[in-house]
């Protein structure tokens, strides 16, 4: 077999965790559609609780640690020293062993606690069952980044897709049959729960079997003696994994510790206020239908973050530096039309889209509201991966780890006098500060201007023609519709799609007229030949 160009093998591999990548996030906005329609919105309050902790779990072992063992495993591989490369695996397992092992402990013997501090006892059980994930995720981790530093992403991409459709497929068929049982609702999140054990444990079954049929146990198996003499280099590991490892993890944390903190206090702040608890859990379930909005408003921009890195590393490594001015400018350009695009779209169409997925329009002002916190994830997730790819990786963990003591705060303050409104205000105010901070810094790295006047002038007018044309369309369909007398979930989602293709095909029509992206940089994306006839015919090429 011929030996693979590094840059091709570089670009392939990435393209492969970005359609895995895609497919996970997708799949973990729309189940919780179905999840939430069998539950009600008192069973997705119960399930939301305890989601973050599961998400930590999820970042641990799918981003900083399986990135940097794969780094370090690659150069190992590179000098062919093949006992050091056994020693790295070995050592990262068992500090990983151990990590995983505090944060079981923490979870399940502090379940109690955790769940007074939530103001609700009945969800100890369900952090009792989550807490198993984290005994799992050292193995997945490490065997991720072997196959990573092998240069071979497709078992780290199908242990992905596989560990999150068994998860959704237990969490859907659980649910269903025990609502149908007629347990109770906390009874059915434990169940839901028991799909975060089955999925881990179905990424390592698929781990393994690829190490089975390719006969590689060899290459990872540990000898004795191993750590005679390599005392430094278990220590230069431990430092690897604990800097490089944990700072990557922490800047991936950005929509988790958001959950977090809203789970940590908006159903305690909603009953201190007044609100009886069952109230207060329903009010906090129809809050939490932000979050499948969010996800879905933020794929592109994450699938986009994915790719960045290994393009900008590369540019970083080489000779021309306005080659990576040019990359990190149209990579902050791509992700504020998209924000802007998606958070005001979604906030004109929200309530037929509230009821075309829930049921029901309750929440729609708070879901508007919510809506804009995709504009700011979508620059914070690209920012983050532009300093990740200029190797700067402190200042965004530090970053984005202050959010939750910042979001928890801004409840405080909010919540008492506005409810789950309150809740949305902050988190929207929460993203704009940590985007204001990271736009600042990133600022100082890059010594030219990153978006131009001119650029914000069109994007926002784009937005406001938009808003205006939906408006406008809702009111005639929502006449029309009201006049047949058909009103139904499937008029109204057929109402809300077409306003999606509507608003899209309208704003991307004057992004591209209006020059925002040069003929060059339409040719990067997806379907930019087609998008190029939007040019006017004096701009094109």
């Amino acid at each position: 077999m011929e030996d693979q160009n590094p840059s091709k093998a570089l670009f392939k591999g990435a393209f492969i965790l970005t359609i895995a990548a895609i497919i996970v996030k997708i799949l973990s906005a729309l189940y919780r559609i179905p999840f939430q329609n069998i539950v009600g919105d008192i069973g997705f309050y119960i399930y939301q609780q305890i989601y973050p902790f599961y998400g930590i779990a999820v970042v641990l072992a799918t981003t900083g640690f399986p990135v940097v063992i794969s780094k370090l495993y690659a150069e190992q591989k590179e000098e062919g020293n093949h006992e050091k490369s056994r020693l790295l695996l070995l050592i990262s397992f068992c500090y990983l062993q151990v990590f995983g092992l505090i944060c079981f402990l923490l979870l399940y013997f502090g379940a109690n606690q955790i769940a007074y501090w939530m103001d609700d006892p009945h969800l100890y059980i369900l952090i009792r069952v989550v807490s198993i994930v984290f005994l799992i995720f050292p193995i997945v981790s490490v065997l991720r980044g072997y196959f990573q530093g092998m240069g071979d992403m497709v078992p780290t991409a199908l242990s992905q897709v596989g560990e999150q459709s068994t998860r959704v497929v237990t969490i859907l068929f659980l649910s269903f049959l025990f609502m149908l049982k007629g347990e109770s609702l906390y009874f059915v999140g434990g169940g839901a729960m028991v799909g975060s054990v089955t999925g881990s444990v179905i990424s390592v079954i698929l781990l393994f079997m690829f190490l089975w049929i390719r006969k590689e146990w060899k290459l990872v198996a540990p000898r004795k003696g191993m750590l005679q003499n390599n005392s430094q280099y278990v220590k230069q590991l431990i430092i690897a994994l604990t800097y490089q490892g944990l700072t990557i993890c922490l800047s991936g944390m950005l929509l988790i510790f958001i959950q977090l903190a809203d789970a940590l206090n908006l159903h305690s702040l909603l009953i201190a206020s007044g609100i009886k608890s069952e109230m207060a859990k329903g009010l906090k379930g129809v809050f939490d239908r932000g979050q499948p909005f969010i996800q879905l408003g933020t794929v592109a921009a994450t699938s986009m973050s994915l790719t960045l890195v290994p393009l900008i590393t590369r540019e970083r490594l080489g000779t021309k530096p306005e080659f990576l001015y040019h990359k990190i400018q149209l990579a902050i350009k791509v992700s504020i039309v998209i924000g802007v695009g998606a958070s005001t779209g979604l906030w004109a169409i929200i309530r037929p889209a509230n009821r075309m997925l829930f049921e029901n329009e309750l929440g729609s002002p708070v879901l508007g509201v919510l809506s804009f916190a995709i504009l700011f994830t979508s620059v914070i997730i690209t920012i983050i991966s532009i300093m990740q790819g200029i190797g700067r990786l402190i200042f965004p963990a530090i970053i984005i780890t202050s959010l939750l003591p910042i979001k928890y705060g801004l409840n405080l303050f909010f919540v008492p006098d506005y409810g789950i409104m309150g809740a949305a205000v902050s988190t929207v105010i929460t993203l704009g500060i940590i985007t204001f901070l990271l736009f600042f810094y990133l600022k100082k790295l890059v010594p030219i201007p990153v978006v131009s006047v001119r650029f914000f002038g069109v994007v926002f007018t784009a937005a406001i023609v938009m808003v205006f044309v939906l408006k406008g369309y809702l009111f005639i369909s929502e006449f029309i519709i009201a006049t047949l007398g058909s009103i139904s979930r499937l008029t109204v989602a057929f109402q809300s799609l077409s306003a999606v293709c509507l608003g899209a095909m309208i704003f991307t029509f004057i992004i591209i007229r209006k020059r925002v992206f040069l003929e060059e940089e339409l040719a990067l994306f997806p379907l930019g030949s087609k998008l190029i006839y939007f040019l006017a015919r004096k701009d094109r090429g």
